[in-house]
């Protein structure tokens, strides 16, 4: 908790790159859903619908995430592509006290550019910390569900042997308690 868990990418591709990361880095396997949709989020403090592609897989204990924009949306994806191309994005991290945590960046003068909560009910704040460093900051409620949800990809990864490296995200999903 409080500490770094996650590495995002923004790509052209979502398939692609999961071939890529995987082949070159041992990333995976990568769980993916193809135009993912938050039950709530703004940017910028406006409502969006914004759709992504997305995939989350593991290296050891760290988390990456592979972004595609699955439409053209307004959104801090597309903030940061638009900026700098396709690559880092942002890093991803764990918090038990949200509200908290939000309050802490907000007083350091960082910009609360996205917020929303997932279909699992996790909320998560991205603050547009560019100024600072080469992308973003995404604060990530961990609580039972997210936990078991991330230690479900996570396992795995452990022995992964390279096959299979691109899987429906419901295989987790349908997992969990």
């Amino acid at each position: 908790m409080g500490g770094i868990c996650q590495v995002a990418y923004v790509v052209e591709n979502l398939q692609q790159a999961m071939k890529d990361f995987g082949a070159k880095f041992n990333i995976g396997p990568w769980y993916y859903a193809d135009a993912y949709k938050l039950d709530t989020a703004k940017y910028r403090g406006q409502p969006t619908n914004m759709k992504m592609n997305l995939a989350l897989g593991f290296s050891g204990n760290m988390c990456f995430e592979l972004i595609q924009p699955a439409d053209t949306e307004p959104s801090v994806y597309w903030d940061i592509i638009n900026k700098r191309g396709y690559g880092f994005h942002h890093l991803g991290m764990a918090t038990q006290r949200f509200e908290e945590d939000v309050e802490r960046y907000l007083q350091m003068g960082y910009e609360l550019a996205f917020e929303g909560s997932t279909p699992r009910g996790i909320r998560f704040a991205y603050f547009d910390t560019t100024t600072d460093m080469p992308g973003m900051l995404e604060l990530i409620e961990i609580n039972d569900m997210q936990d078991q949800f991330l230690s479900l990809i996570q396992k795995a990864s452990q022995h992964w042997d390279g096959s299979e490296p691109a899987r429906d995200i419901k295989q987790i999903t349908t997992q969990l308690k």
